[in-house]
């Protein structure tokens, strides 16, 4: 028996409560478009609907340069050359995804996609497989992101790797949107770039926006979190996953170190920051890290929040998260907060 299930990782709730003042000029304006795979909504307060019109280009053109599939993109052309020369957005976020795969310690690496294709998970159809340890040790010969470099503009790849940037990917077209809507103006607005959460600013009546968090071992909600100004984005193993002939369940976020999916005793991880592209970096590493390790992380940096769920049944909550957590009525869970010893 198989198996696919794809949740968004987290939803607004979008209660405005109809806060916004009679005398701005503002009102509620949305947008909603498909791309990077996901359906994508914006909600912003803005003079007109003339700011909202360009996001489906603005991210359509980023999706265009960072593609594992499209002949054109800069990042297609590398797997398939072994070098390519980068366009500014591509450039600027493998610089950062090298940086972060380093600062990480491998636990995230953009090397491991040959891994992910043989597992089946980049499959449109769903064609998944469990692929044979033999497979799976070549594969890895190839999965150093050390061995990727970037000079001048040109990306080069050893041969037989390849590359993909869609562990920041969507984190950073959230900052990017963010960023063009400040721009022009805006200064309260919702993100939901299929379960990555970005918000600008506060809501139209000074209060923090409402995020829902979703529950991984269901279709329920753990509880809300009040942010503003910030990104909640969320990797769990229920987003993507199948079921073997044998019952054994599958995920699509693999070990690097192991060419298995990881299987560390977390079954989500939320992270919230101020950068899309770091949360979204950290929601993968941190789930590949396990427990033990992604709160000695959290605690060596200090510039992010971070809510865990373990396949023990816990809630583990930064102590500055805990307080903009409400958990939903009846929650099994024990909820424990993080010491910041």
């Amino acid at each position: 028996m198989r198996c696919y299930r794809l949740l968004l990782l987290l939803w607004s709730l979008l209660l405005v409560l109809s806060g916004c003042d009679a005398a701005s000029a503002s009102e509620m304006r949305s947008a909603e478009f498909f791309a990077m795979d996901t359906v994508m909504s914006v909600r912003a307060y803005a003079s007109d609907d003339a700011v909202l019109s360009e996001l489906p280009a603005l991210v359509g053109e980023l999706e265009n340069e960072l593609s594992t599939t499209k002949e054109g993109s800069a990042v297609y052309a590398l797997n398939h050359d072994g070098h390519a020369a980068m366009t500014d957005d591509a450039a600027l976020l493998l610089s950062r995804a090298l940086a972060l795969c380093g600062e990480t310690g491998g636990a995230l690496d953009i090397s491991v996609y040959p891994v992910v294709r043989a597992w089946g998970f980049t499959s449109a159809d769903g064609s998944y497989r469990v692929p044979g340890s033999d497979d799976l040790a070549a594969l890895l010969q190839s999965v150093d992101y050390t061995r990727v470099s970037l000079k001048d503009g040109t990306a080069y790849l050893p041969e037989g790797m390849e590359i993909d940037l869609g562990a920041v990917a969507k984190g950073y077209a959230g900052d990017k949107i963010a960023a063009y809507l400040r721009e022009r103006g805006v200064t309260s607005a919702l993100l939901d770039l299929g379960g990555n959460v970005q918000t600008v600013g506060k809501k139209p009546d000074g209060s923090d926006w409402r995020v829902a968090v979703q529950d991984p071992n269901g279709d329920g909600l753990l509880g809300v979190l009040t942010v503003s100004d910030q990104a909640v984005i969320t990797s769990g193993g229920y987003e993507r996953y199948f079921i073997d002939e044998t019952g054994t369940l599958w995920w699509h976020i693999m070990d690097p170190r192991s060419g298995y999916p990881a299987r560390n005793g977390l079954v989500s991880v939320t992270v919230v920051g101020d950068e899309g592209l770091y949360c979204d970096a950290l929601s993968t590493a941190l789930f590949v890290m396990g427990t033990e390790d992604a709160v000695a992380f959290w605690r060596a940096h200090r510039d992010f929040e971070m809510l865990l769920v373990t396949e023990e049944g816990e809630l583990l909550l930064t102590s500055a998260l805990a307080e903009r957590f409400s958990p939903s009525e009846g929650l099994a869970y024990s909820i424990e907060v993080i010491d910041d010893a």
